[in-house]
């Protein structure tokens, strides 16, 4: 009975073959074969705005607009979400989560990263409305109390400088890090805030403090960032490689302006 079932099932086949072209049974199974491939892509960080911010958003951050596009356009599905930034680095490196947004390959050693990168931001030092301190060099940051956040990388001097001058510098961590230092700047319990201009620029019209804060000077030159994803799991060549080629099409086409456009930015290359 098993054999001739099988039979009649094996020629059930071939006249339902024989019935569709050979070119359309190849796209069936390319079909088939694509949606067993499709991934939830897990990608973490905490809120970075314009970089990456609330998920719910229309505008969620440009670079968040970037990954959904490459990964939802190979059939991916992006779950993408907010944590504390250090968590989201530990949470990728043991392969817990699939990619962080708003990487400097500093931030992120080891990690896999796309061939060309999904933005660029600098470090600069802020102080209080009217203080006379400007950033010249290093040596500057040691007659003051500086404001950062744990475990992000503002280049390799600061970097360092921040681990040789722990009395010097002080460092928050959470989702609220960068409010709680704009908050300790106006209170005068440190005397400068680093960050990214766009970022405190962003965070700043948020809070209606725009006029409180003011630059104090670029600490180094706008670096490459990226959507950088664990390098504990095979499918993060991949990951990789499709956000490298669709940061260039949507260069390519015009609609990268477009979405940089709606968050007041252009272009960093």
């Amino acid at each position: 009975m098993l054999c001739c079932s099988y039979l009649v099932t094996v020629a059930r086949g071939i006249a339902v073959f024989s019935r569709i072209s050979l070119r359309h049974f190849c796209l069936l199974v390319a079909l088939l074969a694509g949606a067993a491939q499709a991934e939830t892509v897990v990608i973490r960080a905490d809120r970075w705005y314009p970089i990456n911010g609330d998920p719910n958003d229309p505008n969620p951050g440009f670079m968040v607009e970037i990954a959904r596009y490459a990964l939802e356009k190979a059939g991916h599905q992006v779950d993408y979400n907010l944590m504390p930034w250090e968590r989201a680095l530990v949470q990728a490196k043991n392969g817990l989560i699939d990619c962080v947004v708003g990487a400097y390959k500093n931030d992120a050693p080891n990690f896999l990263f796309p061939d060309i990168s999904q933005g660029a931001a600098s470090t600069a030092a802020f102080v209080k409305k009217g203080s006379a301190w400007r950033y010249t060099n290093l040596d500057a940051l040691k007659l003051v109390n500086v404001g950062a956040i744990a475990g992000y990388s503002y280049g390799k001097e600061i970097d360092a400088f921040i681990t040789a001058n722990p009395e010097r510098v002080h460092l928050l961590s959470g989702e609220r890090a960068l409010e709680q230092n704009i908050r300790k700047l106006l209170s005068s319990r440190i005397d400068v805030v680093l960050e990214a201009p766009a970022v405190l620029n962003a965070k700043l019209k948020e809070m209606h403090l725009t006029d409180h804060i003011e630059f104090a000077g670029s600490i180094n030159q706008p670096q490459n960032l990226y959507v950088a994803c664990t390098p504990r799991k095979a499918s993060s060549v991949e990951y990789v490689k499709l956000i490298g080629d669709g940061t260039r099409e949507l260069r390519a086409s015009g609609e990268l302006k477009n979405i940089l456009d709606k968050y007041g930015l252009q272009d960093w290359q």
